[in-house]
């Protein structure tokens, strides 16, 4: 069953008439509807394209946060062969909402590390809604550190709200195990790329984001802190999220002009989440573009890239 987002409603109304008459048609074999339906469908079309034409940043983050948009889990089944998922920090415990393992990708070796969600609200739970906990940084570490070992490029799917801020992760060290993963993103010397699918959000976004190569799905965001976060700071008044949301410059438009992001992938009509298997389709011919830009390289010439790339990060929307 499709789920709306609220500025979808009248979309909602006009394919809720058209299942209505299909299933009307079902139950009586002489009904004909199906010039109506299909003026319906018609109908429906256009009002999607109207909708996703121009949508705001504040549109673009609840499109981001859609609970049927494909989540780091999809992409692994679907993209990549022989994932055998590797667990725990070798400290403390694992985190299921960081997975990853290794895999092989159109035959080659790759390690793949990504934030995951869940689907429903038992494994929600599980994954604590991708909101990682220190253990969950620190396993990212000790695989980036085996795909560096193992001389294999690493891939990684971002899609959280934040790390975990609760008092427990804070306890455990959860500001040094997000900034040791983030340094160690600028040490291992083979290929890192990332992909932005959902939300990248704040550090927690950063510390498997600090990547040679960065791409972002169109309706994607990504920011130091959500809109909602960020009003509730600047005008003590979480719903001022929509005047935050433009301020902030979150979304993947803006960061590709700053320079944030390197590739923005087109996304189906009406979001990822109409259309998962175009869409996943799409993530994928992107990172076999950005690993085939990085062949080649040697150790010292990715750190060294990667480096430069961060510190040169929004000198080119200064400019502008």
């Amino acid at each position: 069953m499709t789920q709306y987002l609220d500025f979808e409603k009248p979309l909602a109304e006009i394919e809720g008439k058209a299942e209505e008459l299909r299933a009307l048609a079902r139950q009586n074999e002489e009904m004909d509807v199906a010039d109506e339906a299909a003026a319906l469908d018609a109908k429906a079309v256009t009002l999607l394209e109207d909708l996703y034409k121009d949508l705001t940043p504040w549109r673009k983050c609840q499109v981001a946060r859609h609970p049927d948009r494909p989540h780091c889990r999809d992409y692994i089944e679907a993209l990549f062969t022989e994932y055998t998922p590797l667990a725990g920090d070798r400290n403390f415990a694992d985190d299921h909402a960081v997975m990853g393992g290794l895999a092989r990708l159109n035959g080659q070796s790759v390690m793949v590390i990504g934030h995951e969600k869940g689907s429903d609200t038992k494994s929600r739970i599980e994954r604590n809604f991708g909101m990682a906990r220190p253990e969950g940084y620190r396993k990212a570490i000790r695989l980036m550190q085996m795909a560096d070992r193992f001389g294999l490029p690493v891939i990684t799917l971002v899609d959280t709200p934040g790390a975990y801020p609760g008092k427990g992760a804070e306890e455990r060290g959860q500001s040094e195990a997000i900034a040791r993963a983030t340094e160690t993103c600028l040490q291992i010397g083979v290929p890192l790329v990332s992909v932005v699918i959902g939300e990248g959000g704040s550090g927690g976004a950063v510390a498997f984001a600090t990547a040679n190569k960065v791409a972002m799905l169109e309706h994607s965001v990504y920011s130091v802190i959500s809109p909602e976060g960020c009003a509730s700071i600047l005008w003590k008044d979480a719903e001022k999220m929509r005047e935050a949301a433009e301020a902030l410059r979150l979304t993947a438009q803006d960061l590709k002009a700053l320079g944030v992001t390197d590739h923005v992938i087109p996304e189906p009509m009406g979001g990822a989440h109409r259309h998962p298997d175009v869409a996943i389709a799409s993530v994928k011919s992107a990172i076999e573009t950005m690993l085939k830009e990085l062949h080649n390289q040697d150790a010292q010439s990715l750190v060294a890239a990667r480096r430069r790339k961060f510190l040169d990060m929004g000198a080119q929307g200064l400019a502008a």
